[in-house]
């Protein structure tokens, strides 16, 4: 079903999850200090993060497949990977609202943790480039 992964994808894929790790670290760290840590805000940001990280991994894995595409084939490929990624989007959220064992707050803020790592690699590119000169 996939062909090997491209290293740019793993390595996007782990600049991602190292990131999700730190801003979940950072949630578990601000929950108990709001007195409002329990299990189930581990368990709701282990299932969180884990969908975004893989909602990340699966799109690197769309665009690699489509670059050798025509554009028609790879627009159509793009569309049909949003659709099914935002599904199971949909599905994690549900699980994490539906189970007991989730705390669905810390289910729903690990989806934004991708963002914010994109958001901040051109600054820490500068920043490790300053340094690296």
């Amino acid at each position: 079903m996939f062909r090997r992964v491209d290293p740019t994808v793993l390595k996007e894929t782990c600049y991602i999850a190292g990131f999700v790790l730190v801003f979940s670290a950072v949630m578990q760290l601000i929950f108990a200090l709001l007195g409002s840590w329990s299990f189930s805000v581990l368990w709701g940001n282990l299932l969180g993060g884990t969908g975004a990280v893989l909602n990340f991994f699966l799109m690197g894995l769309t665009i690699q497949q489509a670059l050798g595409q025509s554009e028609e084939d790879a627009k159509t490929k793009m569309k049909l990977s949003q659709k099914l990624r935002m599904l199971l989007l949909v599905i994690v959220c549900a699980i994490g609202a539906a189970a007991p064992c989730f705390d669905l707050v810390a289910v729903l803020v690990p989806q934004l943790f991708p963002r914010i790592a994109v958001m901040l690699r051109p600054v820490l590119d500068k920043l490790i480039g300053r340094k690296a000169e």
